[in-house]
């Protein structure tokens, strides 16, 4: 195990829809353990498999996040309801666009159902911090990036900061099916 670069915007692994997890095996024990070191290692909140260019539907979370009594450390397959309408709006950032950290709206409160690497069934209710950070991780799943759900005025601080960067010539926004 080891860690790993994480991929960062311009690549095009970050926009495709990850394949479902079908073999709880060796290889994906070492995804998570490669997830989990590079995580550790970046100080980050949450890493999905397609930051490591791996596209596969697993994450992993920091199991010190506030709310996370199970300690999850991970989630493969991960399926998300929202128990209500209630929202949250914070600055998010994202260890694929390093140094953007922007007022990101998302869901107060989810539930999430999906295995852990050995195929056990585990579901994870969180609220506030831990509900950003598997709603983030899944936008990554689905080939979408936080800097999708930026509205107009958001948008346009977006372009004016992505520009600066040396990175910005092949970054595409688009906008989340969620």
């Amino acid at each position: 195990m080891s860690v790993l670069p994480i991929r960062t915007v311009e690549d095009p692994v970050l926009r495709v829809v990850a394949e479902p997890v079908i073999s709880f095996d060796a290889e994906l024990d070492r995804l998570v353990k490669d997830l989990n070191e590079t995580l550790t290692a970046s100080g980050g909140a949450g890493l999905a498999a397609p930051q490591l260019g791996v596209s596969l539907r697993v994450f992993a979370l920091n199991p010190d996040l506030p709310g996370n009594d199970l300690r999850l450390d991970h989630l493969v397959n991960p399926v998300l309801d929202f128990p209500d309408e209630e929202e949250q709006h914070g600055p998010e950032g994202c260890l694929s666009i390093p140094g953007i950290y922007l007022d990101t709206r998302r869901r107060m409160n989810v539930a999430a159902k999906g295995y852990t690497k050995l195929g056990d069934p585990v579901q994870v209710v969180g609220a506030g911090l831990l509900a950003r950070c598997i709603q983030h991780e899944t936008d990554h799943l689905d080939g979408v990036l936080f800097i999708d759900r930026q509205d107009v005025e958001g948008r346009a601080r977006l372009v004016e900061t992505m520009r600066a960067a040396a990175w910005w010539e092949d970054a595409v926004v688009k906008v989340s099916p969620h």
